[in-house]
């Protein structure tokens, strides 16, 4: 572990120390009413993934499990640990990428969405995690350009970056220079080295706008953004297959698990919902909308029949 990321890590262990509940058991007494200890739900520092956060722990919360949500803790190099030592209890992952990261490499995800799911359940297990049901949902790694870049070029996929790549920036997550499925991965898949590389953000609205405003040229979002569609931008194709199943899992801490038992069977009826076409317009409320991704997760659930009943209501 680096300095920066130790440091980073004790600033965590703080913050989740003293912060208080977010999100609280709101409806019957549940089977953890007797043992109120917290299930702290931690998530990733992009919209997407706080909104995933948001709609675990407000589906334990309609069944009277004491849950609190931290949002935005960092990049998994953060979370992970923070999950491992029990500082956060449940965070929900992507099986992809927690594959990599969990097996530190040994094991690469495939396009496969059953066997990258078992692979990450196997690998899990052997650190005392347990992952819940893989949703439908996904959301990858997107390689994306401007409308005018790819007419420019005749771009299409992402091996028509070979011919132009040492004249463009390319922008993204500041992870990115590490992480496999990312400039790793377009450079020893796809043979791809850019003029230069422009840390961002992961997916957000620094590298939409660097993007649009032509500060950069090819981006890395996700699958689900929904500012892709509203800008018209071009998802360069994948043709060699680099990136792998990204579908939303939860991912628990095994003594969580057993501590109250009916949290797993929670957990997956919100994954068993919870598909891309549902939850693409979800992400659009957040990003584009502005709204909190709190409340979108309740509007959601109560329309799924996973949340708490209005008060007031029969």
């Amino acid at each position: 572990m680096t300095r920066r990321v130790a440091c980073c890590a004790a600033c965590l262990a703080v913050a989740v120390a003293s912060a208080g509940c977010a999100t609280s058991g709101r409806g019957p007494p549940g089977p953890a009413a007797a043992n109120r200890a917290a299930i702290t739900v931690g998530s990733f520092d992009f919209p997407e993934s706080a909104l995933l956060a948001y709609l675990y722990a407000g589906a334990l919360a309609a069944k009277g499990y004491p849950v609190r949500v931290l949002p935005g803790l960092g990049t998994r190099e953060l979370v992970d640990p923070a999950l491992m030592a029990g500082l956060v209890q449940l965070v929900p992952e992507y099986t992809g990428s927690a594959l990599e990261f969990a097996s530190l490499g040994r094991i690469h995800a495939v396009a496969s969405v059953a066997a990258t799911a078992t692979e990450l359940a196997r690998s899990m297990a052997a650190r005392r995690i347990t992952t819940g049901r893989a949703a439908a949902a996904q959301d990858g790694n997107a390689i994306v350009v401007t409308a005018v870049t790819a007419a420019r070029y005749r771009l299409r996929t992402i091996s028509d970056l070979a011919r132009v790549a040492r004249r463009l920036v390319f922008g993204g997550p500041p992870e990115c220079p590490e992480r496999p499925y990312c400039l790793p991965g377009l450079r020893q898949v796809y043979g791809l080295r850019f003029r230069q590389f422009i840390p961002l953000d992961a997916g957000g609205p620094l590298t939409m706008q660097a993007l649009a405003a032509g500060d950069i040229s090819v981006a890395l979002l996700f699958t689900t953004d929904a500012g892709i569609r509203a800008r018209h931008l071009v998802i360069l194709a994948d043709n060699r297959g680099l990136q792998p199943a990204e579908n939303i899992v939860p991912v628990l801490r095994r003594a969580t698990a057993a501590r109250y038992p009916g949290v797993l069977a929670v957990l997956n009826a919100v994954s068993a919902r919870l598909s891309t076409p549902a939850l693409v317009p979800l992400d659009a409320q957040v990003q584009l909308d502005g709204r909190a991704p709190r409340a979108v997760a309740e509007h959601w659930l109560r329309a799924q029949g996973l949340g708490p009943a209005r008060q007031g209501a029969p």
